[in-house]
C-alpha cells in the first residue's frame, strides 16, 4: 500500500514524504506560522505507540502522588489510605523532550486472597503491558515481604526496572533509602514525591531504562500474522468464541472462579489468512471479591489492547449494556486500536429484546457509530463468516492515508461550506493540515483561533464521510499560531 512507502524515512515528518513535506512546510511559512514549532507538531502528532512506563508497588507508598508529579498535574485521585486506585489508568508524559505512557496501577486492602497475592496479580498485568517500571518503595518503612513478592514478579518479566525510594523529604532520610539496595534492583533513587524532591534524577534513569519506541511493533514480519485481541467483559464468551472460530477447542472453558491465566495466543486460519488472536478470557467474577475480580480483568485486557492491531469487543446482547462495556470500548478506542463490536448470544434475543438493545446501541454507543458491527452466536457459530469481513474492513481503514494536497482541498470545500460560528466578533477557521501518521489515522489541524469541540467533531464526521476510516478513531489535534510576519 502507498500508506506504507514513507515509513523509513525522516521520522520527524512522521508518514509525509519528502516532497510533500516541504510543500507543507511552504503553505506553513505563506500562513505566518512558526516552522520550528509546526516541525514540533508534526513530529508529536506523527508519532508511532508510545513507549509504556508502569508505576507499581503496594498501597500507600505513593504512587498516584509520584504520577500526578511526573505528568505535572493533579490527576490522579490521592488519599491518606490504601487502595483508592481502583482501575488502571493512563496518562501522557514527558520528560526532557521525551513522550511516554504513564500507567498508574492500584494498590489493594487486604483481602481474602491476601495482600501478596493480590497486589502480585495487579502487578503482573500492569508489567507485561509495560516496557519499563517505576518500583515505588517506602523508605520510612523499607522493604517489605510484599515488596520482596513484586521483586520476584520483575525479575522473572526481565523488563528494566527503577527503583524509586519514596518519602524521602530531606537528607536525614536518604539512609532509609540506601538500605533498599539489600532489594537487588540497583540503585534506589531517594524521592519525595509529594514535594518533588529527587523526581529529575530518577526520570533521567526512567528514560535511560525506557525504549525510544514499544518493543512490540505491529506486523514484525513482512506478511506476518496480525494480532486481534478478543475483549469484553467476564463471562461474555470469549474464549467459546476462539474455539469456534478454531474450529475445535483450543481454550478451556470452565467456571472456575478467580483464575489468573496468562491471555492464550492462538494462531487461527481464517477465509484463507491466518491471524493471531490474544484470548483475555480467564478471570471469572467471585461474588466477595467482585471489584478486585473486575479490576484484574481490566488489566488484563488493558495488556492484550497493547499488543493488538485490532480489538474485536464481544457484548452479551441478552444483557443491557453496562458501564464495564462501555469502559472496554472506551480503553480500546484510547489505545488507539481498530474495532470491530460483536454481540454475541444473537440467537437467543426475542423481538422485544432486539428493539431494546437497538435502543441502547444507540444511546449508549453512540461513540463508536463507525466501527463495523457483526451478530453473532459463539454457541452455534451463526455468522462467524462475517467476522473476518469486518476485521479486514476496520484495519484498512486504520491504515488509511489521506495526502496532504487532497485533504487540503477538503479542507477548503468545509470552510467555504460550513464556516465556523462566529464567537466573540471573531470567526476562527481551518487554515490547512496534514495526516502526519496512521495506526490510528492522526491529523494536525491549523486554524486561525481556537476551534469548539462541536465544530471538531464535525470535521471527524465529515472525514469519514469523505474518506471512509470505517472501524478506527481518528486523533485530531489542532494548532493556533500567533501569525507572524505575514504581509498585510
Amino acid at each position: 500500500m502507498n500508506d506504507q512507502i514513507h515509513t523509513g524515512g525522516d521520522q520527524q515528518h512522521g508518514e509525509l514524504g519528502d516532497a510533500e513535506y516541504a510543500e507543507f512546510m511552504e503553505l506553513a511559512a505563506e500562513e505566518g506560522f512558526d516552522l520550528e514549532e509546526v516541525e514540533g507538531d508534526l513530529a508529536a502528532a506523527g508519532h508511532g505507540p508510545l513507549p509504556v512506563l508502569a508505576v507499581v508497588g503496594r498501597p500507600n507508598v505513593g504512587k498516584s502522588t509520584l504520577v500526578n508529579r511526573i505528568i505535572g498535574r493533579r490527576e490522579a485521585v490521592v488519599e491518606d489510605r490504601p487502595g483508592v486506585t481502583r482501575d488502571r489508568v493512563t496518562y501522557e508524559a514527558e520528560w526532557s523532550g521525551r513522550r511516554f505512557k504513564l500507567v498508574d496501577t492500584g494498590g489493594w486492602e487486604q483481602d481474602v486472597l491476601g495482600i501478596d497475592a493480590s497486589v502480585a496479580a495487579q502487578a503482573e498485568f500492569a508489567i507485561e503491558a509495560a516496557d519499563a517500571v517505576v518500583f515505588v518503595v517506602d523508605a520510612t518503612v523499607g522493604a517489605t515481604d510484599t515488596d520482596e513478592a513484586v521483586v520476584k514478579l520483575l525479575r522473572r518479566a526481565g523488563k528494566p526496572v527503577v527503583l524509586c525510594a519514596n518519602k524521602v523529604d530531606g537528607p536525614s532520610a536518604e539512609a532509609d533509602a540506601a538500605m533498599l539496595w539489600s532489594l537487588g534492583l540497583g540503585e534506589p533513587y531517594p524521592v519525595s514525591a509529594l514535594h518533588g524532591r529527587g523526581t529529575g534524577d530518577m526520570l533521567d534513569a526512567v528514560l535511560e531504562a525506557l525504549p525510544e519506541a514499544p518493543a512490540q511493533t505491529f506486523g514484525a514480519a513482512i506478511g506476518g500474522p496480525r494480532r486481534i485481541a478478543l475483549i469484553g467483559r467476564p463471562n461474555v464468551g470469549k474464549s467459546s468464541l476462539l474455539n469456534k472460530v478454531a474450529g475445535e477447542e483450543r481454550v478451556v472453558v470452565n467456571e472456575m472462579a478467580g483464575t489468573t491465566r496468562d491471555p492464550v495466543d492462538e494462531l487461527i486460519e481464517l477465509g484463507g489468512v491466518t491471524w493471531k488472536f490474544v484470548d483475555t478470557a480467564g478471570i471469572r467474577r467471585r461474588v466477595h471479591l467482585q471489584e478486585g475480580a473486575d479490576y484484574y480483568a481490566s488489566l488484563r485486557t488493558a495488556a492484550a489492547v497493547e499488543k493488538a492491531e485490532l480489538a474485536v469487543i464481544l457484548i452479551d446482547s441478552s444483557e443491557s449494556i453496562s458501564v464495564q462495556d462501555q469502559r472496554i470500548i472506551s480503553m480500546a478506542v484510547e489505545a488507539g486500536r481498530a474495532i470491530v463490536v460483536a454481540y454475541n448470544k444473537w440467537d437467543t434475543l426475542d423481538e422485544e429484546r432486539r428493539y431494546y438493545l437497538e435502543r441502547e446501541i444507540e444511546t449508549e454507543l453512540g461513540q463508536i457509530q463507525w466501527a463495523p458491527r457483526v451478530n453473532v452466536s459463539a454457541r452455534t457459530g451463526r455468522h462467524m463468516e462475517k467476522l473476518v469481513p469486518a476485521i479486514e474492513t476496520a484495519l484498512a481503514g486504520w491504515e488509511t492515508r489521506v495526502p496532504t494536497g487532497r485533504l487540503n482541498a477538503f479542507l477548503g470545500e468545509i470552510v467555504a461550506s460550513h464556516p465556523h460560528p462566529v464567537r466573540g466578533g471573531k470567526q476562527p477557521r481551518i487554515l490547512f493540515g496534514t495526516q502526519a501518521g496512521t495506526k490510528p489515522p492522526r491529523f494536525v489541524l491549523f486554524a486561525s483561533g481556537f476551534l469548539e469541540a462541536g465544530y471538531r467533531r464535525f470535521v471527524e464526521r465529515r472525514l469519514r464521510e469523505e474518506f471512509g476510516f470505517e472501524g478506527t478513531p481518528l486523533q485530531i489535534s489542532v494548532r493556533v499560531r500567533e501569525k507572524r510576519g505575514r504581509k498585510k
